[in-house]
Protein backbone atom coordinates (compact mmCIF):
# COMPACT_ATOMS: atom_id res chain seq x y z
CA UNK A 1 0.00 0.00 0.00
CA UNK A 2 1.33 3.58 -1.07
CA UNK A 3 2.89 5.26 2.31
CA UNK A 4 4.19 8.47 2.38
CA UNK A 5 8.26 9.11 2.42
CA UNK A 6 9.59 10.07 5.52
CA UNK A 7 12.36 12.75 5.29
CA UNK A 8 14.39 15.04 7.99
CA UNK A 9 11.34 17.14 8.86
CA UNK A 10 8.85 14.86 9.62
CA UNK A 11 7.20 14.66 12.83
CA UNK A 12 8.38 11.12 14.34
CA UNK A 13 7.65 10.55 18.25
CA UNK A 14 8.41 7.08 20.32
CA UNK A 15 5.90 5.71 21.87
CA UNK A 16 6.33 7.41 25.16
CA UNK A 17 6.28 11.11 23.22
CA UNK A 18 10.16 11.59 23.20
CA UNK A 19 11.18 13.71 19.89
CA UNK A 20 12.84 10.87 17.21
CA UNK A 21 15.32 12.19 14.33
CA UNK A 22 17.14 11.09 11.96
CA UNK A 23 20.99 10.54 12.70
CA UNK A 24 22.12 10.25 8.89
CA UNK A 25 19.24 11.18 5.97
CA UNK A 26 20.34 10.79 2.36
CA UNK A 27 21.25 14.73 1.31
CA UNK A 28 21.31 13.26 -2.70
CA UNK A 29 17.46 13.28 -2.55
CA UNK A 30 14.75 15.49 -1.42
CA UNK A 31 11.55 15.97 -0.49
CA UNK A 32 10.12 19.26 0.43
CA UNK A 33 13.55 20.64 0.72
CA UNK A 34 14.56 18.10 3.18
CA UNK A 35 16.83 15.25 2.95
CA UNK A 36 15.10 11.59 2.35
CA UNK A 37 15.26 8.81 5.56
CA UNK A 38 16.15 5.50 4.64
CA UNK A 39 16.28 2.49 6.81
CA UNK A 40 19.84 2.44 7.35
CA UNK A 41 19.61 5.76 9.35
CA UNK A 42 19.55 5.61 12.35
CA UNK A 43 17.39 7.40 14.88
CA UNK A 44 17.95 9.43 17.72
CA UNK A 45 15.27 10.26 20.51
CA UNK A 46 15.38 13.02 23.36
CA UNK A 47 12.34 13.52 25.71
CA UNK A 48 11.35 9.97 26.20
CA UNK A 49 8.66 10.30 29.14
CA UNK A 50 10.13 6.83 30.88
CA UNK A 51 13.08 9.37 32.43
CA UNK A 52 12.51 9.21 35.74
CA UNK A 53 11.25 5.49 36.22
CA UNK A 54 12.87 2.27 37.13
CA UNK A 55 12.37 1.33 33.01
CA UNK A 56 15.17 2.81 30.98
CA UNK A 57 13.70 5.49 28.48
CA UNK A 58 14.25 5.14 24.39
CA UNK A 59 18.06 6.20 23.66
CA UNK A 60 17.96 5.35 19.86
CA UNK A 61 15.58 3.24 17.27
CA UNK A 62 15.41 1.93 13.78
CA UNK A 63 13.43 1.46 10.63
CA UNK A 64 13.25 -2.40 9.92
CA UNK A 65 10.56 -2.10 7.22
CA UNK A 66 9.88 0.71 4.99
CA UNK A 67 9.21 0.82 0.83
CA UNK A 68 10.18 -2.35 -1.34
CA UNK A 69 10.29 -1.06 -4.47
CA UNK A 70 11.66 3.00 -3.99
CA UNK A 71 15.38 3.06 -3.00
CA UNK A 72 17.69 5.94 -2.35
CA UNK A 73 21.43 5.47 -2.41
CA UNK A 74 20.70 1.45 -2.69
CA UNK A 75 18.62 1.29 0.92
CA UNK A 76 15.15 1.56 1.12
CA UNK A 77 13.24 4.60 2.13
CA UNK A 78 11.05 4.89 5.20
CA UNK A 79 7.53 5.44 5.09
CA UNK A 80 4.44 6.64 7.08
CA UNK A 81 3.18 2.92 7.56
CA UNK A 82 6.85 1.63 7.96
CA UNK A 83 7.86 -0.50 11.47
CA UNK A 84 10.19 0.44 13.85
CA UNK A 85 11.78 -0.50 16.80
CA UNK A 86 13.37 1.81 20.04
CA UNK A 87 16.26 0.50 22.07
CA UNK A 88 16.00 -0.15 24.89
CA UNK A 89 12.38 -0.14 24.95
CA UNK A 90 11.58 -2.18 22.25
CA UNK A 91 7.93 -0.09 20.95
CA UNK A 92 7.78 1.53 17.93
CA UNK A 93 8.19 4.95 16.75
CA UNK A 94 5.47 7.13 15.99
CA UNK A 95 5.41 9.05 12.61
CA UNK A 96 3.18 12.14 13.00
CA UNK A 97 3.48 14.54 10.68
CA UNK A 98 5.39 13.91 6.85
CA UNK A 99 4.80 15.63 3.78
CA UNK A 100 2.14 13.97 1.69
CA UNK A 101 3.10 15.04 -2.00
CA UNK A 102 5.60 11.64 -2.87
CA UNK A 103 4.31 8.31 -1.54
CA UNK A 104 6.39 4.97 -1.90
CA UNK A 105 5.32 1.18 -2.03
Amino acid sequence: MPAPILHLGATVLCAHAGQATPLSPFTRVLLSGQPVVTLSSPYAVAGCALTGTPNPPCATAQWSAGATRVMAGGAPVATLMGQSVCTPTGTPLMPVNAQTRVLAT
